[in-house]
């Protein structure tokens, strides 16, 4: 599918997004798109409640929020939530939760330490390896002293996410990073590494049954996706 110049290029994709998602090996680990995003929200209330914070008091930005999925699991448990995003097709169906078109696709439209959480999520193997410290560097610049930097990824050591990646039309311009380059962009940033934590080990009906056997396998390297947690200096 070829994008005219200076569209973004997820405007191309937004009418038929859930059809080009579709995988016969993602269709086996789950029903729908829904358990991804309600799994990503799982592993923020974890994050949460390990570290003693607050919910409600939380400022929450999703970068690259597309439709705002991951938004609307969250948004009435945090103070705020706000997404922003380069494509304004995909922001079309966002109208639910607070979304903010950004003009710039290096540059987040917010003013200096706004949020107490900045999320990215299965953005970065969309940037150009060349562009993503800079891009970290902006998530950093409106993180809060104190706020965290949440880069939730796919796993290039998992051979099923690389097979799919492989074959998914919106990722056909991908390129993976593992959790240390992840780790690595926030250190440049300026922040210190949290925690590192796997997870989509285990299709839908499985995890349902026992949602405890991720979290008990979290620190090996296998699962589906990782989530990277690096904390801005309250100095």
């Amino acid at each position: 599918m070829s994008v005219p110049k200076n569209q973004p290029e997820f405007d191309a994709y937004a009418k038929n997004y859930e059809e080009l998602l579709d995988d016969p090996i993602r269709n086996v680990f789950a029903g729908g798109s829904d358990f991804f995003h309600r799994r990503k929200w799982d592993l923020l209330e974890e994050f949460a409640r390990r570290h003693k914070i607050a919910l409600d008091g939380v400022r929450w930005l999703d970068v690259g929020c597309g439709k705002g999925e991951l938004l609307h699991f969250g948004c009435r448990r945090v103070k705020s939530a706000t997404g922003c995003d380069p494509s304004r097709e995909m922001l079309i169906e966002s109208a639910e939760v607070s979304i903010v078109h950004q003009e710039n696709p290096g540059k987040l439209p917010f003013a200096d330490a706004s949020f107490d959480w900045v999320s990215a999520v299965c953005v970065y193997h969309h940037i150009p390896v060349e562009a993503r410290a800079s891009f970290c560097r902006e998530a950093a610049r409106v993180l809060k002293p104190g706020g965290y930097c949440i880069i939730i990824e796919h796993n290039p050591w998992n051979p099923a996410t690389r097979l799919i990646v492989s074959r998914t039309p919106v990722d056909q311009d991908a390129i993976l990073l593992g959790a240390a380059e992840s780790v690595s962009l926030q250190q440049q940033s300026g922040l210190e590494k949290v925690e590192v934590r796997y997870f989509l080990f285990f299709p839908e009906s499985i995890y349902n049954k026992i949602p405890g056997w991720e979290e008990w396998m979290s620190a090996i390297p296998l699962g589906g996706q990782y989530m990277a947690v690096s904390r801005k200096s309250s100095a």
